[in-house]
């Protein structure tokens, strides 16, 4: 006779009819994890990300930027991150409901309380579906940490404190980010 726990089994269903109540639910790899609202800095730097991404592929016509936006990788495996860029060639992935594939690039800006979620099961979680390119936004060491995840899903290949450079579709323009600019405060 077995003493470990039965995890629960959330079905997309059951995922969607948790309330919205300002805080953040995802299931990942079958469990529950529920988030408080982020703070107001981490908010104004997703606002500058969201706006810098999504004028640059606005722009150019290379796909659309999602924040935030359920990803749906199966059954048990829904996440919000806090920004995903699709492109173009890909765009049949959203639904009205979701994104219901890997998106190309997701982002996630760090705050104490899922920064190990986040570097860990969130990490795993975006390599082992899919996801091309995972950018760690890290306030409170003012860097960005750019993930190649099917290269390398444990390593970072840079850690931006000056400039990001983002080429969303292999040959096409890319798009120089002023991390200190990005994650400068608010006040």
């Amino acid at each position: 006779m077995s003493t470990q726990p039965a995890v629960r089994r959330w079905t997309y269903e059951e995922f969607a009819r948790l309330p919205n109540d300002g805080s953040r639910y995802e299931v990942i790899g079958g469990e529950l994890f529920v988030t408080p609202a982020p703070t107001p800095r981490h908010q104004k730097v997703l606002t500058r990300l969201i706006a810098a991404l999504d004028s640059f592929s606005g722009s150019h016509g290379l796909g659309e930027v999602f924040a935030p936006i359920d990803v749906l990788f199966g059954e048990g495996d829904y996440l919000e991150p806090d920004l995903v860029f699709v492109s173009r060639g890909r765009l049949a992935i959203i639904t009205d409901r979701a994104a219901e594939a890997a998106p190309d690039l997701v982002v996630e800006v760090l705050s104490p309380t899922t920064a190990m979620r986040d570097r860990g099961i969130k990490r795993e979680r975006y390599a082992r579906f899919g996801v091309k390119e995972y950018w760690i936004v890290d306030i409170q060491r003012s860097r960005v940490e750019r993930y190649l995840l099917q290269d390398d899903p444990d390593r970072p290949v840079e850690h931006a404190t000056d400039t990001l450079d983002w080429q969303p579709v292999a040959g096409g323009p890319v798009l120089t980010l002023n991390v200190p600019d990005l994650l400068r405060d608010f006040r």
